[in-house]
């Protein structure tokens, strides 16, 4: 456990894979148990995706293959910290400014989060309707790490 002192307040951050499945586990109690979040999840989350979100083993595959594009479309900050081999980190916010630096002939995936994270959702949203081929990864980065597949970073 690390703190930072911000003022009169200790900021104090844990980790590890445990912490992974705690994140998880409370996911997974929310859906089965809020009625608010599994509306959420329809309205949002499933109406967005109308395609099939593809998954950690397709990833790598496609990735090995050279047919994807990975996109990270966290901010700097967190892509630094740690993120999928081979990611280009794009944020969000930067996406509009920087398409041209994303390849036009490769299927583009999207990451960032986690399942319930906008950002991902929202990016493909857009390269699609900038006539880009486009999905999102099934999870995010944390889910990445807690099937124990490699991250780069710090």
């Amino acid at each position: 456990m690390a703190g930072e002192r911000r003022g009169k307040q200790i900021v104090y951050r844990i980790s590890g894979p445990d912490v992974l499945d705690l994140i998880a586990a409370l996911r997974t109690v929310g859906e089965r148990h809020a009625d608010g979040v599994k509306a959420v999840v329809e309205d949002y989350f499933d109406a967005r995706d109308s395609l099939e979100p593809v998954g950690f083993l397709a990833l790598s595959q496609a990735l090995s293959d050279g047919l994807v594009t990975l996109l990270d479309v966290r901010p700097t900050d967190e892509f630094a910290q740690g993120h999928v081999p081979g990611a280009l980190n794009i944020p969000l916010a930067e996406l509009q400014a920087r398409l041209g630096e994303i390849p036009t002939d490769l299927e583009v995936v999207a990451y960032c989060r986690g399942p319930w994270c906008v950002l991902a959702f929202e990016a493909v949203a857009y390269l699609r309707g900038q006539g880009r081929s486009a999905k999102r990864l099934d999870g995010g980065l944390p889910e990445w790490r807690r099937a124990g597949l490699a991250v780069e970073g710090r």
